[in-house]
Parts: C-alpha cells; structure tokens; sequence
C-alpha cells in the first residue's frame, strides 16, 4: 500500500507522542519535532510505504531523545490486560477454531497508532466477537492450511499476542502436520511485539519463534534477515495481522498471504474497499 494523504499527520502525531513518552524535558521535545519537520520530506514520497518510512523516521527520532522504546509501559499494560481477558475468555466461552480466528482478529484493535486505551480491552473484545467479520475468507484459510506443510505467522503488537497465541494453539490442535513459525520485530518499534515479548506470552509452545530481522513496521523483504526470507520462501501459507504488514506485504500479491486485521484507519479501510472499522480475513 503506497502512502495515502493522511498518512503524513498519523507519522507526525506518533513521533510527537514517542517523544512525549520518551522525556519530559520539553526542549528536548521541542528538538525532536524540529528534526521530524526535516525528515518528513525524506520519508513521505509518493511511492513511501507508510509503515517503512514511519518506522525509519521514528528510529531516528528515538536514536536522538535517547530512548530506544518510548512505548515500553504502553506495551507492558497491553500484554498484562490482554493475558487476563484471554484467562477468563477461556473459562467462559467455548472457544473453536472459528471464535479463536475472530478474537485474533479482534486483539488487533490495541494499537497506539490510533490512540487506544488498552484498558478498554475486555469489554471491546467481547463486543467485536458479535460482529460479523466484513470479509471472510476464512475458510479458504482453513482448507489452505489443511494443504500446508509450513504456516508462517507474522504477529503485530503487544497485547495482541496473547490472542494470537491462543489461535496458534487451536490452529495446532486442528493441522497437527503443520510446521509453525511465529515472526516478530528484532528489537522495540512503538507497540509492535518483539522476539522477547513472544517469549515472554509463552508464544514458543505453540511453534518456533523467529525475528523478522529488523525492527520496521510490516516484515518488509528487504531488511529482513536470511532466515526470515528463507522461511517466507518455504511457507505455504502466510497469516499476516494487523495494519503494518497489510501495508507492507500487500504489495507482494502473493496469494498464500492471508491478512487477518481491523481496518482502524481511513487509509486501510480505503485500500481494501471496506467501512472503516471491519474486521477481515482477507486473501488478495
């Protein structure tokens, strides 16, 4: 997905909340913002790929506040709520392979890109498992992975993963001949998971952990490293969550790609052609 026009004033609001977060001092702040002003015309063309060009700006920014992961506490509240409504989601509902999809789905909602508050977590997630997904190709994704060999999941942001660890788990159960492999970030962008965060949620139970070799938005390509691609290579199928790797990877056309998200912002609900809003699992 090449940029859109509101994607220059999404990058400026999170580099101005990255440092916010990052520190107090407001001079510093002040520079900080100074410096974005520079590099917005270096990252925002008109071929940028908003999650690529974001990400290089915001590890710029965070290289001159001094402060590698502003989003740290963020993250932290995210995973300790989401872990505690997936407990108690398990001991109140019946959870099949289907309900397990949506919640995956639904998890994707804990963005601070779009500002939200992970407090919100439980009542939101109980209310999106009664909506309908907008695009449903899940049974496409189900017979796919029937077929596989290899399932290559490519998670997105903390919290998030907690829900995604317990699709991995039914997705397991169900195609027990599969190989899987669970990707996340090289190091802290905003509140993307990490290789530690995967680690910590307990998430190499259910297949083995990779990095996607690089800390950029959206598991692009041409940072990655040799695993990464050689394992992309061998996939059979490809589940994608979230906005970032909608943005990155739907450029690939590449229909063993199934992107599992919630279109939470007016350039992704635009690209797909649906309200802004919907939950999809879509293949393109």
């Amino acid at each position: 997905m090449k940029v859109h026009y509101e994607c220059l004033s999404c990058m400026i609001t999170q580099a101005q909340k990255a440092s916010e977060l990052a520190t107090k001092d407001i001079k510093k702040r002040r520079e900080a913002m100074l410096n974005v002003a520079q590099l917005v015309g270096k990252y925002y063309r008109e071929e940028s790929i908003p999650a690529i060009d974001a990400s290089l700006l915001f590890l710029e920014i965070y290289k001159l506040l001094n402060n590698d992961d502003p989003f740290k506490n963020y993250k932290e509240v995210s995973n300790s709520l989401a872990k505690r409504v997936v407990e108690d989601l398990k001991m109140t509902l019946h959870i099949d392979l289907k309900t397990a999809l949506k919640l995956a789905i639904a998890g994707n909602l804990i963005d601070f890109a779009v500002g939200y508050d992970p407090q919100k977590i439980e009542g939101d997630i109980i209310s999106l498992l009664n909506e309908n997904l907008y695009i449903d190709h899940s049974d496409e994704l189900f017979s796919a992975l029937n077929n596989a060999s290899v399932l290559l999941y490519l998670t997105d942001n903390c919290g998030e993963i907690y829900f995604d660890k317990l699709f991995l788990e039914k997705i397991k159960k169900e195609y027990p001949q599969l190989e899987i492999y669970i990707a996340a970030k090289d190091g802290a962008i905003i509140n993307d998971a990490t290789i530690e965060d995967l680690k910590e949620a307990g998430l190499q139970e259910v297949g083995k952990l990779i990095s996607t070799g690089s800390r950029i938005v959206g598991a692009p390509l041409e940072y990655a490293n040799e695993e990464f691609k050689r394992i992309f290579e061998r996939a059979d199928v490809v589940i994608a969550k979230g906005q970032g790797n909608f943005e990155v990877l739907s450029e690939l056309k590449d229909d063993r790609i199934f992107f599992l998200l919630k279109a939470k912002c007016a350039p992704v609900a635009r690209e797909l052609n649906v309200p802004q809003g919907s939950m999809l699992c879509t293949r393109l």
